[in-house]
């Protein structure tokens, strides 16, 4: 047996040399088979797939994957980022597949470390986002109770944990290793339905060795999109279905970001409107005259219109989040639905549906071509059902416009008047785009009132995770920017609950050469949940504090923020972006923002949602739906 030591050197040494692994072996640098870690193994297994990056926070269940990252960090093969909290981890690998699908694992120890990061994950379970997790696990030996294993006497506890998540494997054994890659490969690189994916490492099976072992077994390649849907005479029924209808309204859901042209298209085929979810903003433009922005609980005069006096439902790559249909009330007109979707169970979600199952955009170009070959024509914006839905986002714009012309408030928390969230929302939204940075939103009033006042006109712009609503996602998210091979300006969206989940965000990212600002909306509140509160029974209880906090003095403190208040007036506030991007490296702004009764302080909500004392409405509404 080699010296495993020296070899790793040498390995990474030829790694460095000559690109990749891959191009290592075929210049025989590297022999095909070799004696190795299981840790070792691991590392040149991801870093095959692309992964070069480990964002994470090591402990005494990863000191052996620590030494291998340390050696080939060293000859420049990849990169590990050291954090303060596992949660921040999973958001910002997250984040940096969402923005530029390049991938980093999140990697912990044992115990609170991975249950940190398994919470986490579900931000990119919800939102389809393909992230490696990388946890240390109790020894395979059962020589006793390990320090931080889950108590217990069954077998493989955070194995059976974990997989309530996603897919995960236990390295039980270290030549299972192909294996569990490939299984790994097929969750996190799912061209529909990407995944987190576990993978375990007994603290005892990471230092074993494998002898011999071919590393072209180490699995590569992405697997296939399922493309067009079959035939078979459906999509001429459903084209048939379309061109029946009066009223179409198209939901456009995560699964249909990349079909904005077809999206278009169709619309004037079939005098359809478009009503958005919150993560597919920008599929088609915001000023695009079939696009009636969001709708749901709590969408949009235009959005909710559409849905709420459609005949027929066409949905596409849409899950059916209970906020964005209203508790499967969304559509009570509706009495026929096709459903284009990548899987069975969704596309089949509602009844009376007719199902397409496959890709989006090819499968609307085959359901385009059967519409055209029974004559569809594209329409003008003149019929009955075309000018409701133009006046009603005539009727939006207006609602927002008033809110905009009134951008400050008298709070009664800060004593005097300030800004507005839909006014700052506006500042900052144009500001953005005019520097085309990326803006994630946070969970909360800020996540909500944002994706209501968005106008985005392409994809890429915000990214809003409305899958699980995780409130510190967004400070999380702006560490991906030091990540990214592809830069990037970040702004961190955020209010004063979901900022002080993840403060420790600030540290890392000056740590790590981050560049964005988080703009900390401040209404000393979870907003929405005081809203909410307000909304069902008067009053608001356990939602808000007296603790008056300087979040400028608190960013201040961490060597490297610029700190900036953000003041009490749009130009204030511009200023003070202006202050930030100049500032190569982390800022934050702190806003303080309007909460009360007036109605020009927000959005509002226009729909319905089965919560608190609205469920016997919409329950009783959902007995009398047809879909």
């Amino acid at each position: 047996m080699t010296d495993v030591t020296t070899d790793r050197e040498a390995r990474a040494l030829a790694i460095a040399g000559h690109g990749t692994l891959d191009a290592a072996l075929a210049a025989g640098a590297i022999p095909p088979r070799v004696d190795l870690t299981l840790s070792e193994a691991v590392v040149l297994g991801l870093l095959r797939q692309g992964v070069t990056r480990y964002v994470g926070i090591f402990g005494h269940g990863s000191t052996d994957v620590a030494e291998v990252l340390r050696v080939y960090q060293k000859h420049g093969v990849l990169r590990t980022y050291p954090v303060r909290n596992e949660v921040e981890a999973a958001h910002a690998a997250t984040a940096l597949r969402w923005v530029t699908g390049e991938q980093a694992a999140v990697i912990t120890s044992i115990g609170p470390g991975a249950l940190q990061a398994l919470a986490g994950s579900l931000a990119a379970a919800s939102d389809g986002i393909g992230v490696w997790h990388l946890y240390a696990d109790e020894t395979t030996q059962a020589e006793g109770p390990n320090m931080q294993e889950i108590p217990g006497d069954r077998q493989e506890r955070f194995l059976r944990l974990c997989s309530e998540m996603g897919p995960a494997y236990t390295l039980h054994t270290p030549e299972a290793l192909p294996e569990a890659l490939r299984r790994g490969l097929n969750a996190v690189d799912h061209p529909h339905r990407a995944r987190p994916f576990f993978l375990l490492l007994p603290i005892n099976t990471q230092p074993g060795l494998l002898t011999r072992f071919a590393l072209d077994s180490l699995p590569t390649g992405h697997p296939p999109p399922l493309g067009a849907a079959l035939d078979a005479g459906r999509y001429d029924d459903a084209a048939r279905t379309l061109l029946g209808a009066d009223r179409v309204v198209v939901r456009v859901g995560g699964g249909a970001r990349g079909a904005g042209p077809q999206i278009a298209e169709l619309l004037d085929l079939v005098d359809g409107f478009a009503v958005t979810s919150p993560i597919a903003l920008g599929t088609l433009p915001y000023a695009h005259p079939r696009n009636q922005g969001v709708g749901g609980s709590k969408g949009s005069i235009s959005g909710n219109h559409a849905m709420e006096n459609a005949d027929l439902l066409l949905a596409i790559g849409s899950r059916a989040v209970c906020q964005s249909d209203m508790s499967r009330t969304g559509y009570p007109q509706v009495d026929r639905v096709i459903n284009i979707n990548t899987d069975p169970d969704a596309a089949m979600h509602y009844a009376r549906t007719l199902a397409l199952v496959g890709d989006a955009a090819p499968t609307l170009d085959g359901l385009i071509g059967a519409l055209r070959r029974l004559g569809a024509q594209p329409h003008g914006l003149d019929s009955a059902w075309a000018r409701a839905n133009t006046d009603a986002k005539v009727a939006w714009e207006a609602f927002k416009a008033k809110r905009y012309e009134n951008p400050r408030l008298r709070d009664d928390v800060w004593q005097r008047e300030v800004l507005t969230q839909p006014a700052v929302l506006r500042t900052v939204g144009d500001w953005a785009r005019e520097r085309d940075a990326v803006t994630f939103f946070d969970a909360g009033d800020v996540q909500a009132n944002g994706f209501q006042a968005n106008e985005d006109d392409r994809l890429g712009r915000t990214f809003t995770e409305t899958g699980a609503s995780y409130m510190g996602f967004a400070t999380s998210a702006l560490l991906s920017s030091a990540l990214a091979d592809r830069s990037f300006y970040a702004v961190a969206m955020t209010g004063d609950g979901s900022f002080t989940m993840n403060p420790q965000a600030l540290i890392d990212g000056v740590q790590h050469g981050a560049r964005g600002v988080v703009v900390l909306l401040d209404n000393r509140r979870q907003g929405a949940i005081s809203s909410l509160q307000r909304a069902q029974y008067g009053t608001d209880y356990g939602t808000n504090d007296q603790v008056e906090v300087d979040y400028v003095a608190w960013a201040a403190a961490v060597g490297g923020v610029r700190a900036l208040h953000g003041g009490y007036t749009e130009d204030e506030l511009r200023a003070a972006l202006d202050q930030a991007y100049a500032h190569d490296g982390v800022a934050l702004i702190h806003v303080p923002v309007y909460f009360g009764e007036d109605p020009l302080g927000g959005f509002g909500s226009f729909g319905r949602w089965n919560v608190g004392s609205w469920v016997a409405s919409t329950q009783e509404l959902r007995k009398g739906m047809t879909i």
